[in-house]
């Protein structure tokens, strides 16, 4: 304990000489006691001495700017204030009439393509081919009867041999390949003008004459 007393007396007495030769803007640091209970060497702090626990951490430019950006409410130049002030009559006046000009054009907008629409439709739809597929109908049917009426048996000799036979067939034949021709025309003339028939219809509906 003796010891332990001595000791903290010389820490003292160096600490009071330390403190006579003190220039401006230093300091001691009182002696700290160790675990074994002894004393440390007091601390003479030079005027402007920054502990190493309290220095800036070193940080680019590039890592200052980010943080700033990221502190600013708005993007660079940005005024909250300026929001914040009521808006002028002229700017209410100027508003009102940009939003005018953006309802115009889009109305205009749609009613170019509604034209183009219209167009499309009657070029899809011609009158006269209406009028040349119901004809045409009329004719096919006229002609269909005939190939019926001419298809009936007519009572004929046996042939004595194989060429009279196969002059015989020749006529069968070609009525065979007119009938599936006329068929098949008949088919296309009737698909022609139900689908123009529908054409019309939607015509005729989107118009507004109609009610569906």
């Amino acid at each position: 304990m003796a010891s332990n007393n001595g000791g903290g007396e010389e820490q003292l007495t160096k600490m009071a000489e330390l403190s006579k030769t003190l220039k401006e803007g230093e300091r001691i640091l009182a002696p700290t006691r160790r675990p074994d209970g002894t004393l440390r060497k007091p601390i003479r702090i030079r005027a402007g001495y920054v502990p190493q626990e309290e220095v800036a951490i070193y940080q680019s430019k590039g890592a200052l700017w980010k943080k700033e950006m990221a502190s600013q409410v708005g993007p660079p130049g940005y005024d909250p204030a300026m929001d914040t002030k009521p808006k002028t009559k002229s700017a209410k006046r100027n508003e009102r009439k940009k939003e005018k000009r953006l309802q115009a054009a889009l109305e205009k907008g749609k009613n170019l393509e509604a034209e183009a629409d219209d167009e499309i439709k009657k070029e899809d739809v011609p009158e006269e081919d209406s009028d040349h597929g119901s004809e045409s109908v009329k004719s096919l049917t006229s002609q269909m009867t005939e190939l019926a009426v001419s298809e009936n048996p007519v009572p004929t000799s046996p042939p004595s041999n194989s060429v009279q036979a196969s002059d015989a067939d020749a006529p069968v034949q070609d009525l065979d390949k007119k009938i599936r021709a006329l068929k098949k025309s008949c088919c296309l003339i009737c698909s022609r003008t139900l689908r123009d028939f529908s054409m019309e219809l939607l015509l005729y509906f989107s118009t507004g004459n109609g009610k569906l």
